[in-house]
């Protein structure tokens, strides 16, 4: 029997290990195509999370339904078959056109990529306890859930550190085709021993918990605590990555707290203590609550993300911790997993589909928030069932206040704005900031707490451009080295408010490429750069990159790459594939122009190599702004030009940086980039 146990171990600990290590290869595989929007992740594991509750499905309709043998040879004939998929690797026909729907193009993409080999590896862990529970009588198979959720954890772990950083995307893919390989071989070996060996089913249903279908209020109950825990863990991602701080990786700071509750409350019951999780969770509530509100408590990032995060694990303790108490007989462990699954699609689905099209705001986070206090007020104690009820006026009208409390914090994130809208892109918003008699006074566009474009609303300065792109900067200097009276043809990846409009002379083409249509919107309505601009402005939707790949080279005299994701630009406009395609339509001695300004990522590694690579230098532009200009804001740019440059345009070169060789630094490509080797 102790054979059988490591077997059954080392299928669900593989296969979730796998399950966590796919996500990141394929979403980094496709991010490309879709604009290197955080949207895609999003969108990723929502599908993860419907393709969870599919093969909870099929293991709760497999099991028991067609003896031990026969249910051996149907799983593993889908094992085989799921080996067709093989390799793992995205056909690059799923590559969006401008009109497509990103979500659903997605969407589709993943389940003809990766579909039945998820599918397989969802089926497992539910599956191969359920089986467990029948070879060993009086065995306790949740805390092979617990394995589980470990495993998923080490993978999700793993993979900056360990796995990105060392391997081409291609490779990863292979070497996680072939342990597919090693676990569907492992699986069916599982399955058919188990089979073998199997312990008569007159063993179970010998108690009346067993004997009797877990009712429907329970199970409705299951699948709104997990419902409850995805939610949070989304909102409480967007929130962290895209209004605190867009700091690359941080999403799986939240994923893992919530994976480990998963494994506390599962492995054993002594780490769910009521009497300590339900008045933290409490407070965690009331925490996260103040920090939404616009008049709440305002802390650094290095205290917020701690904070939330803790709040998140506590929240998610209290909800998986009520989960794990309420798990039924083993006999009905399938069931119990799929209203698990059904919940965390749910809340997968509501925050990753339905509420970036349905909401102009982050009302998702207050919603999550709301049901949880509804479950730590009033989710019944069955050890204190009196005290409990009498206490039920005040409960209820604690949450009552609470929800009332998050309806005006919901109202006042959206009062002060002129415009907040939302897609699959992210949430921009447009406000005024300063006094209108103020010479300061401007209009800033927003995505998350990123400021994406800026105007002065003084007639004095609303033609000049500022911020990121004012004369002192890298860009500006660019922009100003043409001889007056030469007409340029410009190409910029990335529009903002289109500040860089402002730059346009009589003659001048500038042709700009948005992937973003809200974007473009909100530049025509609330700012006027486009309007003004004395130079033929051309807007080409879609994403830049792929654009100018279907495009015959256009003949620019300089290209500006912009286009950014949050404070993070999109890796695939970075590549050693994109820097071709923006030379291929550059004129002979034109130049190309990236802004780099990041607090937490160093790009100028980077850029150095692709511009070796193509036999060009790299000239870094640091400026740094003074406390009292308003008009100019510090960023980092770099001009990559033949090398020629320092002769033909010497004043470009002079005050600037030529970056030098990075030793042991790889060049990014397509197919590898390593974000943790550039962290600052």
């Amino acid at each position: 029997m102790r054979a059988l146990e490591i077997l059954y171990a080392a299928t669900i600990g593989l296969s979730a290990f796998l399950l966590f290590q796919i996500q990141p290869i394929i979403a980094k595989m496709i991010l490309p195509w879709f604009g290197g929007s955080s949207a895609v992740w999003s969108t990723c594991m929502l599908f993860f999370q419907v393709m969870l509750l599919a093969g909870y499905l099929y293991a709760h309709w497999l099991e028991g339904r067609f003896g031990e043998r026969r249910e051996a040879l149907a799983h593993s004939a889908l094992l085989a078959v799921s080996l067709l998929a093989l390799p793992v690797i995205a056909d690059p026909s799923w590559k969006p056109a401008p009109s497509d729907n990103p979500s659903l193009r997605i969407l589709g993409l993943l389940g003809v990529t990766v579909g039945l080999p998820y599918f397989l590896l969802s089926t497992t862990s539910s599956l191969m306890q359920a089986w467990y529970s029948r070879t060993h009588e009086g065995a306790i198979p949740y805390r092979l859930f617990a394995l589980s959720n470990f495993a998923s954890m080490l993978a999700l772990v793993t993979y900056p550190v360990m796995v990105e950083p060392l391997l081409a995307t291609r490779v990863q893919a292979g070497l996680w085709s072939a342990a597919y390989v090693c676990f569907a071989l492992l699986c069916g070996m599982t399955a058919w021993v188990g089979a073998q060996r199997n312990v008569p089913r007159k063993i179970v249903a010998t108690t009346e918990e067993a004997s009797s279908w877990p009712p429907a209020e329970l199970r409705i109950l299951w699948a709104a605590l997990a419902a409850c825990a995805s939610t949070l863990l989304l909102a409480v991602t967007t929130f962290l990555t895209q209004d605190v701080a867009a700091i690359p990786f941080l999403w799986i700071v939240p994923l893992a707290v919530y994976l480990m509750s998963f494994i506390l409350c599962f492995e054993s019951t002594r780490f769910y203590y009521r009497r300590f999780y339900i008045p933290a969770a409490g407070l965690a509530l009331g925490a996260m609550a103040l920090r939404l509100a616009p008049f709440g408590w305002r802390a650094h990032m290095t205290v917020t993300i701690p904070v939330f995060t803790a709040c998140l694990f506590v929240c998610c303790m209290v909800c998986h911790g009520e989960l794990a108490t309420r798990k039924p007989h083993a006999r009905y462990l399938t069931g119990f997993y799929l209203m698990v699954a059904l919940g965390g699609a749910a809340g997968g689905l509501f925050v990753g589909l339905v509420a970036p099209n349905l909401f102009d705001a982050y009302y998702e986070f207050p919603s999550g928030l709301a049901m949880c206090a509804a479950i730590v007020l009033l989710l019944p104690r069955p050890r204190a069932a009196a005290v409990w009820k009498a206490w039920r006026p005040a409960r209820v009208v604690l949450l009552s206040g609470y929800v009332i409390f998050l309806g005006v914090v919901v109202r006042e994130s959206v009062h002060n704005y002129r415009v907040v809208e939302r897609n699959f892109y992210g949430q921009l918003r447009v406000r005024d900031d300063g006094d209108p008699s103020d010479e300061a006074f401007s209009r800033v566009l927003l995505h998350g707490v990123i400021n994406h474009g800026q105007q002065m609303l003084n007639e004095k300065y609303r033609r000049q451009p500022v911020s990121y792109f004012c004369p002192a900067s890298g860009i500006g200097q660019a922009m100003t080295a043409w001889p007056q009276g030469a007409p340029r043809r410009i190409g910029i990846l990335g529009l903002g408010c289109g500040t860089l409009a402002a730059y346009g002379r009589a003659g001048d083409t500038f042709r700009i490429y948005e992937i973003n249509p809200l974007v473009l919107t909100l530049a025509n309505t609330e700012f006027s750069y486009l309007r003004d601009s004395q130079a033929r402005i051309e807007v080409v939707p879609g994403d830049g990159r792929l654009s100018l790949e279907r495009e015959p080279s256009q003949q620019f005299d300089l290209v500006i790459m912009d286009a950014f994701s949050g404070d993070s630009v999109p890796v695939h406009l970075i590549t050693r594939e994109a820097f071709e395609t923006y030379f291929r339509h550059l004129k002979p001695g034109g130049l190309l122009a990236v802004n780099i300004s990041n607090r937490y990522l160093d790009l100028r590694p980077v850029m150095e190599r692709a511009a070796s690579h193509f036999d060009k230098i790299a000239v870094y532009y640091d400026y740094k702004a003074s406390e009292d200009d308003f008009l100019c804001f510090s960023s980092d740019w770099v001009l990559i030009a033949d090398r020629s440059m320092r002769q033909s345009v010497s004043a470009l070169v002079k005050g600037a940086e030529v970056l030098k060789p990075y030793s042991n630094f790889r060049m990014w490509t397509d197919d590898f980039s390593n974000m943790w080797g550039i962290l600052r």
